[in-house]
């Protein structure tokens, strides 16, 4: 009899192992075949049925945590949804006289401006001035200055609000505007907020300033997302007025108080017709973030200088890559100089191509990045393809310390292109992002020597440096660029 029942748990346990071998098997073959049939990159779709076939078991779990594009997914998902809630999109009648008739500009801005209108499939807007503002020694007085002499609005977007002395500045200024009567609204990007404590959403309610988070992390109910962030840096006062670029809301770019860990970084002051675009894009996010749709009073913007613009709207909910489709096609026409100053440079192969061949058939490509990042990681990942731009003829140089933040793209002694976004993955991928595209010499020229003055003082790196790394640091950087479409 114990012999019968040994025999019969033997025989529950071998179907048991059957059973399990086959789940195994349709776990590992159905996770191979959605790469398949969902990865863009054969190199990609390749790797992962190899991981998914190799390890039943791992492999899927691996792929279902880091391989599917949730991504797209989820915000394809919100795209939706603020268009739900928006109905009828802002009526562009405001913009329609500054519009630019690209057929009467020169025959350079024409060229590099078709880019932006094939991508985008947005006109070009005339009379604005664009003007720089180096570091908060020169960006936040004005701004500060513009919110605290606002009539009607204040809208604000900011990555990261630091609640520093520079931060409390704002918050207060914003609390002031709010309590004599300006409609004020502020939104803070849900994880990037959390980079200051106490936050900076909870002083400002403290202060009746109606503020908002953009996607906050939360376990109930779960919202874990880390990417999808908003990373665009607006300011608009009275609908007249608008501040844009790449810099955050932090005592550190305050070089003139002597911070512990100073920031470099280039902002922008905005005149002109262009701020309205600027203005509907926080009117889109904020009614999304809220379900509030605010009605910000249509004002005609009057000229205000020479620059052309075009704001470039990027992010995972667009089915299209705009950003860096864009930039591509802008490096592609280039006729005879490129210059790059970012603060994170592990941007798509497609790109990297195409400043490889602008170099290849005689354009002067010139890029800084910095000689320390506060990223280590992504400083390593970017070791790992300094070398073959080198090869091909670019420039590249480390800029001493501070670290900068500066992201700048510059074309031609005409084109600039500037914003939020970084020369990398998360940018041209997972981020919300604004930009704006200038057309203008004078603009150009202001810049070409800011870039010009940071190249002289910067180190050029060598193909020698880089090939003479001990071999464990670069073994290091190649595992790091392994993760580069996530850093």
């Amino acid at each position: 009899m114990a012999g019968r029942t040994l025999d019969e748990c033997g025989e529950h346990m071998a179907v048991l192992n059957w059973i399990g071998l086959a789940l195994l098997a349709v776990l590992a073959l159905g996770a191979a075949g959605h790469a398949l049939l969902n990865k863009s990159d054969s190199r990609s779709a390749l790797g992962w049925v190899g991981v998914c076939l190799t390890f039943p078991l791992a492999g899927p779990i691996l792929y279902i945590l880091f391989g599917v594009n949730r991504v797209r997914r989820s915000a394809s998902r919100m795209r939706r949804e603020i268009d739900a809630l928006a109905g009828e999109r802002h009526s562009p009648s405001a913009l329609s006289c500054a519009v630019v008739n690209p057929t009467v500009l020169f025959r350079s801005f024409q060229r590099l401006e078709r880019v932006g209108r094939n991508v985008l499939e947005t006109e070009l807007t005339g009379g604005n001035c664009v003007e720089p503002l180096v570091n908060g020694d020169e960006a936040y007085p004005l701004m500060l200055q513009a919110i605290e002499t606002s009539e009607q609005s204040v809208y604000l977007t900011t990555y990261i609000l630091d609640t520093d002395a520079t931060g409390r500045a704002f918050i207060d200024a914003l609390a002031r505007a709010a309590a004599r009567g300006v409609e004020v609204r502020v939104l803070i990007d849900g994880v990037g907020e959390k980079y200051s404590w106490p936050l900076a959403s909870r002083l400002l309610r403290q202060k009746g300033v109606a503020t908002a988070l953009f996607i906050p992390p939360a376990l109930i109910p779960p919202n874990l997302h880390m990417n999808m962030r908003n990373h665009r840096k607006i300011l608009v006062v009275d609908g007249i007025l608008a501040f844009t670029g790449g810099m955050n809301i932090s005592q550190k770019h305050v070089l003139g108080s002597k911070p512990l860990w100073p920031v470099t970084d280039v902002h922008f002051i905005v005149r002109g017709p262009v701020v309205s675009q600027l203005q509907d894009t926080f009117v889109d996010d904020w009614l999304f973030t809220t379900r509030e749709r605010i009605h910000p009073p249509v004002l005609a913007t009057e000229p205000a200088g020479d620059c052309l613009c075009r704001t470039v709207i990027d992010g995972p909910n667009l089915h299209e890559d705009n950003l860096k489709t864009l930039i591509t096609g802008i490096v592609s026409a280039a006729e005879f100089s490129i210059k790059i100053m970012t603060p994170y440079f592990l941007p798509p192969g497609t790109f990297l191509s195409s400043l490889q061949s602008a170099r290849l058939r005689g354009v002067n490509v010139e890029v800084i990045l910095p000689a320390r990042n506060n990223l280590p990681f992504v400083h390593w990942a970017t070791n790992h393809i300094l070398e073959e731009l080198l090869r091909s003829g670019i420039k590249v140089s480390f800029q001493p310390a501070p670290f900068c933040h500066t992201k700048l793209m510059l074309v031609d002694d005409c084109y600039v292109h500037l914003g939020s976004a970084n020369m990398d993955n998360r940018s041209l991928r997972l981020n919300f992002e604004l930009t704006l595209e200038v057309l203008d010499r004078h603009l150009t020229e202001r810049l070409t020597r800011h870039f010009d003055a940071v190249m002289a003082a910067s180190r050029p790196v060598t193909r020698q440096e880089l090939q003479g790394r001990p071999l464990p640091a670069r073994l290091r950087d190649a595992f790091f660029w392994l993760f580069s479409p996530y850093l």
